[in-house]
């Protein structure tokens, strides 16, 4: 039976990702040894057969040089102006840089608004499936001239899980300045690495790093998008971007080994990508049927309605202390439900009819909350 870091070595369809620090010089400009580096194992693994998905950061980074500025700035529409300046600056030395390898670059910019509509799921495999197809190396960045709370609160650590996700990619690698996950900040004396992770739930860690001063991350947003992914069946591998070589053939970083069978596009978008338009409360017997029975949410077991929704559309499911415990796609619109609520399906499909005789949400468009430890960004 192979081992994961050989199924990592062995990964045909790969997503790497790269953030700002290991892209740029001190001064806060692009450094073309820096990029060359990664340019150069990514060749080396499209030659050996390999489909490369580039997830990169560095475009806010990139731009603070022509600036002038000297450090990240903080308000928005400064930020914007240096991802505008930066954003063509990056792909053009990424461009260039592939070329001499005999590669072509295609530029794909998201925000995890946008994936938000299950609809841009499709129209972004597609693109992605025919870039591969080609021969093409995606460059793939938030699209930071435009994206609001994206800048402000995220990095690119969770893009690139739902990207992996997305593409159905056999291994995610998430290069940085560390090289793996450490038991506390890698400069504290007795900090040790740690080779695998088995279960991330389970972590005695310290994620409390923050990033660099040209980029957004720390050790808390790789976790949760290597939470995202070992969660949908695919391995992740935190390492050194210095070390890029050996880190796509399994040799160095931490191994997040997967927990969990592959979710559908549709349940991944609802568990990492969607954004609840409203609220439901439910009684202990509901949060209990739920969360331990593993049955659909009956109007019987709901008692409060908040927010403005259509049916089709993502809500959040709480219990009676509003703690969330799911995520759900709701099946009434949220001017009807209150008139619904507490009342069994029969009594209503006698009444009213037997279009009224089904679920607010089926237990298969439904996913569960993990609580896990150190986290205070909720996860369906």
């Amino acid at each position: 039976m192979r081992t994961t870091r050989q199924r990592i070595a062995n990964a045909r369809r790969i997503v790497v990702k790269v953030g700002s620090s290991s892209l740029t010089s001190s001064d806060g400009g692009i450094d073309p040894e820096r990029i060359g580096r990664i340019v150069d194992a990514i060749a080396v693994a499209r030659r050996a057969g390999r489909e490369v998905v580039l997830v990169s950061s560095g475009a806010i980074a990139a731009g603070m040089g022509p600036l002038n500025m000297q450090r990240r700035p903080r308000d928005l529409a400064s930020q914007q102006a240096a991802a505008s300046v930066g954003q063509g600056l990056l792909v053009e030395q990424y461009a260039a840089m592939f070329a001499v390898q005999g590669f072509t670059v295609g530029q794909v910019l998201l925000t995890v608004d946008d994936t938000t509509r299950q609809g841009t799921y499709r129209n972004a495999l597609r693109t992605f499936d025919r870039l591969l197809e080609l021969g093409i190396v995606p460059v793939v960045n938030e699209n930071d001239t435009v994206a609001t709370q994206e800048i402000r609160f995220g990095d690119n650590d969770r893009l690139a899980a739902l990207v992996a996700h997305l593409v159905r990619a056999d291994a995610l690698f998430l290069l940085s300045d560390v090289d793996g996950l450490y038991t506390a900040h890698p400069g504290s004396p007795g900090a040790e690495r740690i080779v695998e992770v088995r279960n991330i739930d389970e972590l005695a860690a310290d994620t409390s790093q923050v990033g660099s001063a040209v980029g957004t991350g720390g050790m808390a947003t790789k976790l949760e998008a290597a939470r995202i992914a070992v969660g949908a069946g695919i391995p992740v591998v935190l390492a050194a971007a210095e070390q890029v070589s050996e880190a796509l053939a399994g040799q160095v970083g931490t191994v997040f080994h997967p927990a969990g069978k592959r979710r559908s596009s549709r349940l991944n978008w609802l568990a990492h990508a969607s954004r609840p338009t409203g609220e439901l409360e439910l009684d202990e017997g509901a949060v209990k049927a739920i969360t331990k029975g593993k049955a659909s949410l009956l109007p019987a077991g709901i008692t409060a309605v908040r927010g403005a929704f259509h049916a089709g559309e993502p809500v959040l499911l709480v219990d009676p202390a509003g703690e969330p415990i799911a995520r759900g796609i709701v099946n009434y619109d949220s001017d009807v439900l209150p008139a619904l609520l507490g009342r069994s399906t029969k009594d209503l499909a006698r009444e009213l009819g037997v279009e009224y005789e089904r679920e607010v949400i089926h237990r298969d468009s439904l996913v569960l909350r993990k609580p896990r430890r150190n986290d205070n960004v909720p996860e369906a």
